[in-house]
């Protein structure tokens, strides 16, 4: 029983060093009032499908879309005419403000709720010229409303992605997560992606020492928060008009490395 106890507490003591091993190295904890902080975080614009025949123009300097109030981020797709498009929302990204190679990201989040809401807490490579798949997508949180309370974890590179449907995901259910925040997370490393959901690890894409066409994740990568509206995965089942607006709410961003 005695060395049951000690091995228990070693185990326990090991846990937590490791815990401790990590260091906070960027963060936005939404203590301030107004636009997203400028130093942190950039808003991408436009209204050209982003390649998914998505219907909302993304715009910038808009509090309708994009604003920082009572401690939290919102992130709202409005149904309203902009510039050629009915539906407008905000695409913030931390390009050249935040990109790292490997870490643990965690997004306290509560996403929007509705047939046509397509909400998502993802990652790209810091690369001067972008080349999709093949140069690497993280995914820590995708939601589509028409799949309510399911949410998906994914990776795309050159050799895994759903186009040519080899793509390597997984879901987990979370019930609530329209009404109450969760912790979405990525821990990732030269050998793993490990994505989860209030610690849960749900989904895991191992390096498999293949080459570049299954494994571009030693570049640098940044973090992207949006809203998209229908497109070819989150409109499937079509958009549902009345729903609107829906706002997706960050309470905090942390990055550790």
């Amino acid at each position: 029983m005695k060395s049951l106890l000690c091995l228990l507490l070693l185990i326990s003591v090991s846990a937590s060093a490791q815990q401790k091993n990590w260091e906070l190295v960027w963060s936005d904890e939404f203590d301030y009032s107004g636009l997203p902080d400028s130093t942190k975080w950039t808003a991408e614009t436009g209204g050209n499908g982003w390649g998914n025949n998505e219907l909302q123009y993304y715009t910038a300097g808009r509090k309708e879309n994009a604003r920082v109030e009572n401690g939290l981020l919102t992130i709202e797709a409005r149904k309203e005419n902009w510039k050629g498009k009915s539906y407008t929302s905000a695409r913030l990204i931390t390009k050249n403000k935040g990109d790292w190679q490997y870490g643990k990201i965690e997004v306290k989040a509560k996403l929007p709720k509705g047939r046509g809401t397509w909400p998502a807490i993802w990652m790209l490579a810091s690369v001067p010229d972008l080349r999709w798949p093949d140069d690497g997508e993280i995914d820590i949180m995708e939601h589509v409303g028409f799949n309510q309370g399911f949410i998906h974890g994914s990776i795309h590179c050159k050799k895994y992605y759903h186009v040519i449907n080899t793509q390597k995901t997984d879901t987990i259910e979370v019930k609530d997560c329209s009404e109450n925040f969760h912790v979405y997370s990525v821990e990732w490393n030269k050998e793993s992606v490990k994505i989860a959901v209030d610690g849960n690890v749900f989904f895991t894409f191992t390096n498999e020492h293949t080459g570049y066409d299954a494994w571009p994740f030693d570049n640098k990568m940044f973090l992207l928060l949006n809203i998209a509206v229908g497109g070819n995965w989150g409109g499937q089942k079509g958009v549902d008009e009345k729903i609107w607006p829906q706002k997706m709410e960050i309470d905090y961003v942390r990055v550790y490395q």
